[in-house]
């Protein structure tokens, strides 16, 4: 009888014991479930409304686009594998809790910051282009401007002009590249000056053979020197990155040849010049263009007979993975220099094209979500370019994907009715988290 009790004693606090344990599994189980990360998530959203989100779909580029100058709204972005960004504010967050995980300024989230931007659109006057400063055209609302990047496992400070040139103090860093790069230039010119006047900078253009001739509206590139740090930092433009030469020099209106297996001349004379040095293309790489600037494709020193790349995105592609592959040959013999490619800035033009009535009407940040997802944008050619070379990329393209209410839409500084510019963005704006993405790779 006893034992009997003694074993419906044991019995009944064995079950005591489970029933404790199953319920702190589930408590524990709760606690780990994505919902606290959710609603934080969602708290980095709440400075602005939800909104209907945007249709990312069907908006590949036309195969044969053409625009009226160097500086229309889009081009040509052919080769670039675009996949849709899902809306979806939890995608990317799990392997953030894995202390192992890599960190990877490409992935991430798009987080609400008040302190937000880095400079003014006001007061950046002596190195930002006013058709770029959406603060000094008609555009209404500035919401896009409250955001940073928080990239996935690294730790990226804050951007500080001062202490950005004392980092680089007694070095020069260049971007060259199209219009995207030089907006990123400009970007990086107000950040590191706080978007202030700075008498004390020197034009240091001439140093590097930046002329204006009497028909061009810009120089080819611009070049600035910090005396207090010793620090240049300049911008050559470069559309294609490919060397061009004219076929006949005495010929006003000459063709040009357009040589896919040589990079710019630029880089071939000042590369031993630079420490830092950024490179882009993607958007000049179209048929209109090609007859614009009466462009011509060799390879090898003669006219392009191969027809693998007759088409212009094949020919992109080609270039870029050569100008990458002679920049990391040339590594070993400038062991100072950290080199980059950028990836493609992606375009965002909805119901139609540049000159089909497309517009960027969007002014709601993050409508089509804050996180990059593994079915982001990539630029294919970008990636296959660097694989195996000592050149770092510089991955812009999902982050930016996402922010199609940055740019500079149907907004000018007159006010004037025309095409959008769904290609351009708005500065401050989307280039500025580019060159925190650098600064944090350097």
């Amino acid at each position: 009888m006893k034992l009997g009790n003694l074993n419906g004693l044991k019995g009944k606090q064995l079950s005591l014991t489970l029933i404790i344990i199953f319920t702190t599994l589930l408590i524990w189980k709760w606690e780990r479930m994505p919902y606290q990360d959710s609603f934080h998530q969602q708290q980095d959203l709440d400075l602005f409304p939800q909104v209907a989100k945007v249709d990312y779909g069907n908006k590949q580029p036309l195969a044969e686009e053409d625009f009226p100058d160097v500086e229309a709204a889009g081009d040509q972005t052919s080769g670039m594998a675009v996949q849709v960004p899902s809306y979806n504010v939890e995608g990317s967050t799990t392997a953030s809790k894995q202390p192992e995980a890599e960190c990877n300024f490409a992935k991430g989230k798009w987080v609400a910051d008040k302190g937000r931007p880095l400079y003014s659109g006001f007061e950046c006057k002596q190195w930002l282009s006013e058709p770029w400063s959406c603060r000094l055209t008609q555009r209404p609302d500035f919401s896009y401007e409250k955001f940073r990047w928080k990239p996935e496992n690294c730790d990226m400070p804050e951007f500080e002009g001062s202490n950005f040139l004392r980092r680089l103090q007694d070095k020069t860093i260049a971007l060259v590249g199209d219009s995207l790069g030089r907006q990123q230039f400009q970007s990086l010119m107000c950040m590191v000056t706080g978007g202030k006047q700075r008498p004390d900078v020197e034009d240091v253009g001439s140093w590097y053979g930046f002329t204006m001739g009497p028909n061009d509206k810009r120089p080819n590139g611009w070049a600035y020197w910090f005396p207090s740090t010793n620090t240049t930092i300049l911008y050559y433009w470069s559309a294609t990155l490919c060397d061009v030469e004219p076929l006949n020099v005495s010929d006003p209106a000459t063709s040009y040849a357009m040589h896919l297996d040589r990079p710019t001349t630029f880089l071939k004379q000042n590369l031993h010049k630079f420490d830092v040095l950024v490179l882009n293309t993607g958007h000049h790489w179209n048929r209109g263009k090609l007859r614009a600037n009466r462009w011509e494709m060799f390879l090898n020193g003669t006219p392009n007979t191969d027809r693998k790349l007759a088409s212009m995105g094949s020919a992109k592609d080609f270039t870029i993975d050569s100008v990458v592959k002679w920049l990391d040959s040339q590594l070993p013999h400038h062991p100072r220099l950290k080199a980059f490619y950028r990836s493609i800035s992606p375009r965002h033009f909805f119901n139609g094209e540049w000159n089909s009535g497309g517009t960027c009407d969007n002014s709601r940040p993050l409508a089509g979500g804050n996180a990059v997802s593994p079915d982001a944008a990539i630029d294919a050619a970008a990636v296959s370019a660097v694989n195996g070379t000592r050149v770092v990329l510089l991955d812009i393209t999902g982050l930016s994907q996402l922010r199609d209410e940055g740019h500079i839409s149907k907004y000018s500084i007159k006010g004037t009715e025309g095409m959008q510019d769904c290609l351009h963005w708005c500065l401050p704006g989307i280039p500025d988290t580019w060159n925190e993405v650098l600064a944090a790779q350097l």
